[in-house]
């Protein structure tokens, strides 16, 4: 190994273990910092030059992810996701069916729109509704985060993985819902059966639910904007026009208003997120360009990752140690050489996404809803997770890897 070849992986390793931890001990580096510091330091060593580095980074994923999040802001600001929020829980009449309902809305909306958006909104509404009407707010809140995942898995545009993805793979919305809406759709069932079988006592204890919900302020010219905007967008999606362009011209679009104030909605943008992307784009070419031989690209077919069960597993593992977007971009090398790269994507969207239900630290949706609880002064512990968690993630796992292995 050549000395560049010696930093490459020290910077790629120590990147990716930040990126894991989500710190460096001593510094106030988060993960944007830590993914930019590694990207920088890619292009110090001369692993790649500049203009190599702009050509690394997707940007087709930059400005998806862009254009959902404004599209996403718009929703929040404008009042509708409390609204819709607020009519579905207020017609919840028993405990089982506000599961029901909990499950299926966040699942929906999580499985067109940002998965994480939906958390910061389904949350604190949860935990208002549970105090009024005398529940414990833990059962409906572990719902909330493990539907998130599991409806994500349904569309490109469920999650940050999915976007690279669907960036880097070429399947079109279409195909991909086709072949992983099926498996979104038995995870929120199995979110419903094991969180009733967990929690059984607290849904056998009776109670007449009629909870009123705070709506807040709601407008509702651009709460209709908002819904026009979404439809144009989902038909664009399944209409075969790329992605990327829809999202960034459907944000675009809803920015024309004289009702929110732009700042309103740019406070809503995960600008970290967009640059810890941008960074790890930049570590992983640098990675695959001075690392990578053809050599070592032939030998990890020993890893047997084109058997679907093997790279479900490989994935999952991988998912829970350094985080899914990483993960991804880690697999991303080696996916193109596998006999079927279609097939091989679906599996890496899908085990990558219902691996993040196994702990509460298994995906950013989930530590978004133990945050929001805490806020509100309730605490979703690690255990009380882990007893959904871990029945959820090897039977959607074990359900969804066979499916793709059946034929998608």
């Amino acid at each position: 190994m050549t000395l560049m070849g010696a930093a490459a992986l020290l910077i790629l390793v120590l990147t990716y273990a930040g990126v894991a931890v989500g710190r460096i001990p001593g510094l106030r580096l988060d993960r944007a910092g830590i993914a930019l510091l590694g990207g920088a330091a890619m292009i110090a060593i001369g692993a790649l030059s500049m203009e190599d580095a702009y050509r690394a980074i997707n940007f087709d994923t930059i400005a998806l992810l862009l254009g959902m999040m404004i599209v996403v802001a718009h929703l929040k600001v404008s009042g509708a996701f409390r609204a819709l929020g607020a009519y579905a829980i207020e017609h919840a009449h028993a405990p089982f069916v506000l599961l029901v309902m909990v499950t299926l809305l966040t699942g929906v909306l999580s499985a067109f729109l940002v998965n994480d958006a939906i958390c910061l909104v389904m949350a604190p509404i949860v935990v208002h509704v549970t105090r009024v009407i005398n529940r414990n707010p833990i059962p409906y809140l572990i719902a909330t985060a493990t539907a998130s995942n599991c409806g994500s898995v349904a569309t490109i545009t469920g999650n940050p993985q999915n976007m690279v993805i669907g960036a880097l793979s070429g399947i079109s919305y279409p195909a991909f819902s086709a072949a992983l809406a099926p498996v979104a759709l038995f995870g929120l069932v199995a979110v419903v059966v094991i969180v009733r079988i967990v929690y059984r006592a607290e849904f056998a204890r009776p109670a007449d639910l009629n909870p009123e919900v705070y709506r807040g302020r709601m407008l509702p010219g651009q709460v209709l904007k908002a819904v026009v905007v979404c439809i144009g967008l989902a038909i664009a999606f399944f209409a075969g026009v790329p992605v990327a362009k829809a999202a960034l011209i459907g944000g675009a679009i809803l920015l024309l208003t004289r009702a929110i104030k732009p700042a309103r909605i740019y406070r809503e943008i995960d600008g970290p997120l967009l640059f810890m992307f941008a960074g790890l784009f930049i570590v992983v070419a640098g990675a695959e360009k001075t690392l990578l031989t053809p050599d070592i690209i032939a030998s990890a077919k020993n890893l047997g990752l084109d058997d679907v069960w093997r790279l479900s597993g490989f994935t999952a593992v991988l998912s829970n140690i350094m985080s899914n977007v990483p993960a991804v971009l880690a697999l991303r090398p080696f996916i193109p050489g596998l006999e079927n790269p279609g097939r091989a994507w679906l599996v890496v969207a899908m085990s990558s996404t219902l691996a993040g239900n196994f702990t509460l630290l298994g995906s950013v949706a989930n530590l978004i809803v133990a945050e929001q609880a805490r806020a509100a002064g309730t605490q979703l512990s690690f255990s009380a997770f882990f007893k959904v968690g871990l029945p959820l993630t090897l039977l959607t796992l074990a359900v969804g890897t066979a499916w793709l292995a059946a034929g998608f």
